[in-house]
């Protein structure tokens, strides 16, 4: 187990990505070091009011304390109060555009010591699409990308952990999921660790493949107050599902985390209705109807438009 060399290709993952986001928008990102008082830190790397993106952030942190907290832990009971370390990349796209999705990915170490035993380590990550008007070619290139970055590691990969990403990316309350899925995955651990770290490393890297064709088709297209409202109505379901029901949010709270980064990932504006229905029949109901629901979309036949 070398954390070091987890930590290098953390920091060359957001560096490599930051890069990559620029030349699409046009505009740099700010970046921002931190010291976190229970130890540990972070770079933040975000954009707003760009060309392209309308807020966009790619942090990296590695922090550390005495005792798990309870969102880390609840799936481990056995691993509570033990000293701690984490990093990762975490990353969250929200495009100014209706038609561009809005992206999210991140890759992330934990690992959990205590005296006398040997430590206990694992991976987690994934990347997701939020679309707010659906494209079948968006979807199936999105996919097919994802099932790429897990083939080397075993052909089962991609089925688990794009259903494991149906089932976390799930607003229980609405009874819907967030976007169209993609790949999720958490408590990797085989006991091989350069097995954990590459199928990591692989889904890290292949963030860019799989997102920036799609930001780059959809950010030209035009659009107008119809789809501009629909999109902010939509983003209220992606700020539910954070504040609600994420993971890694009650962590970076829970665990002392630096408030501004940890809530980066939250739309610039946002609209919510009482008891709204889309229109039917309408694109703002196909998203619903045909991309709101889970689909093999990686096998897909797609309609190229």
């Amino acid at each position: 187990m070398d954390i070091g060399r987890v930590k290098e290709f953390l920091l060359d993952l957001q560096e490599l990505i930051v890069q990559r986001l620029e030349q699409v928008d046009g505009r740099g990102f700010r970046q921002e070091a931190w010291q976190r008082p229970e130890g540990g830190g972070g770079i933040s790397r975000l954009i707003e009011e760009g060309n392209i993106l309308e807020r966009g952030g790619v942090n990296f942190s590695h922090v550390m304390g005495d005792s798990l907290p309870p969102s880390a832990s609840a799936h481990r009971p056995e691993l509570a109060g033990r000293r701690w370390q984490a990093m990762g990349v975490s990353l969250v796209m929200h495009p100014r555009n209706p038609y561009a999705p809005t992206s999210h990915m991140n890759v992330r170490c934990f690992v959990a010591e205590k005296e006398g035993e040997a430590p206990a380590w694992w991976f987690g990550g994934g990347m997701d699409l939020t679309p707010y008007y659906g494209f079948e070619a968006d979807a199936v290139h999105f996919h097919r990308i994802c099932r790429n970055a897990l083939q080397p590691f075993g052909a089962d990969y991609y089925t688990r952990y794009k259903k494991w990403c149906d089932e976390y990316f799930f607003l229980k309350h609405r009874n819907e999921p967030r976007g169209i899925g993609g790949i999720f995955f958490d408590d990797l651990n085989t006991g091989d660790f350069e097995h954990c770290f590459g199928l990591t490393q692989s889904v890290g890297s292949h963030y860019l493949p799989a997102y920036v064709p799609i930001l780059e088709t959809r950010a030209g297209m035009d659009w107008g107050e119809r789809e501009r409202d629909f999109q902010l109505y939509r983003r209220g379901r992606y700020v539910e599902f954070n504040l609600v029901f994420d993971r890694g949010t009650l962590f970076g709270l829970q665990s002392g985390g630096r408030t501004e980064s940890i809530l980066m990932s939250m739309p610039p504006l946002v609209k919510w209705r009482y008891a709204w229905q889309p229109e039917p029949g309408s694109e703002e109901a196909r998203l619903y109807s045909e991309f709101l629901r889970p689909r093999d979309w990686a096998n897909l036949d797609a309609n190229p438009a």
